[in-house]
């Protein structure tokens, strides 16, 4: 497995890049490749941290697994390649921004226009097999994205996380909130979007937030 992740991501993740277990799940990825259709693209599969560097962070944002239908995933949660139809969730996200920021939904899905003004789209399982949702899972990904949250707490300031769903919260318990904005609503998946997620209203709240601190707002 590439490590194509950028240098000011690899000084802060070093120490994790270097543990064993890391070494056993790059293993077990290129075999997974070989063996199988995975997704995202290999070079995808750090694209979280190469579209969003760590000095420019702002955001985070918790999915769980990549899609894993032909063609969808490019490596950022939620997110889809360029002119591929939005999934389900997807779809309620854009809903939520035209109803909170009165932003028309947009054609395109791929949200690495979010990343590079410092959104860290950060699914907690980086790779899946086609077809097959949650193949990845239990591999070691989830210490390494563990490790990455841990980081971001520790190592920066005033950050806002948004957790959507119970397994995003489960991830939260390792942020520390005297210092950092954490922001809870159910997944805007078809199942949980009408307990919750529409009208959460954390877009507008991530940035009156940011304008509060000084920093610039998102352009969601």
């Amino acid at each position: 497995m590439a490590l194509n992740i950028p240098d000011n991501w690899k000084n802060i993740l070093k120490i994790e890049l270097e543990k064993p277990y890391f070494k056993d799940l790059a293993d077990f990825i290129d075999d997974e490749f070989k063996k199988n259709t995975c997704f995202p693209d290999k070079k995808d599969i750090f694209k979280a941290f190469t579209d969003c560097s760590f000095d420019a962070l702002k955001v985070v944002i918790i999915g769980q697994d990549p899609y894993h239908g032909k063609g969808q995933a490019n490596g950022l949660c939620f997110s889809v390649q360029d002119g591929v139809k939005h999934p389900p969730s997807l779809v309620n996200i854009f809903k939520e921004i035209e109803a909170d920021m009165q932003i028309p939904s947009p054609i395109s899905g791929d949200l690495s226009r979010w990343a590079k003004q410092g959104v860290l789209l950060l699914n907690a399982t980086l790779t899946v097999r086609e077809g097959e949702a949650g193949s990845h899972q239990k591999q070691g990904w989830e210490t390494f994205t563990d490790a990455v949250i841990q980081k971001i707490s520790e190592e920066k300031t005033g950050v806002v996380f948004l957790l959507w769903g119970k397994f995003a919260e489960k991830k939260g318990s390792i942020i520390n909130l005297e210092k950092h904005i954490v922001l809870k609503a159910p997944h805007p998946s078809p199942l949980g979007a009408w307990r919750g997620w529409f009208g959460s209203k954390h877009f507008s709240k991530t940035n009156a937030f940011l304008k509060s601190v000084n920093q610039e707002t998102i352009q969601w």
